[in-house]
């Protein structure tokens, strides 16, 4: 029992030993001069996210496209086939208007932030 003691007496000693000696060599922070940290500016940043958004749009509206093809030609003249691929296609003209008009939207919401 006096050796855990001593063992215990001796671990605290060490970790005050160490906490005192790392705040006695701290040196103090100086603030640096303010530095800002955007990369674009906010019009740039809209013509980005309005590029992002328009390959998007095409991406899913071409992915439509083509599996409304597909389900029209393995449909086989089975209705309700057709009718899923009809709604394929329909999904993918609302994804290319989307896309057309997906600039046209952000510049009135650049005009109403005033970028």
């Amino acid at each position: 029992m006096p050796t855990m003691l001593r063992r215990n007496i001796s671990r605290l000693l060490v970790i005050t030993t160490a906490t005192a000696s790392a705040v006695a060599v701290a040196v103090p922070a100086y603030a640096a001069e303010p530095q800002i940290l955007a990369a674009n500016d906010l019009p740039t940043i809209i013509t980005n996210i309005t590029t992002w958004i328009v390959g998007l749009l095409i991406g899913v509206a071409t992915l439509f496209l083509t599996i409304g093809g597909l389900r029209y030609l393995a449909a086989g003249g089975d209705p309700t086939e057709v009718e899923k691929a009809k709604s394929a296609f329909k999904s993918a003209l609302i994804g290319y208007a989307l896309a057309v008009l997906a600039p046209v939207l952000l510049a009135i919401v650049k005009g109403w932030i005033g970028g």
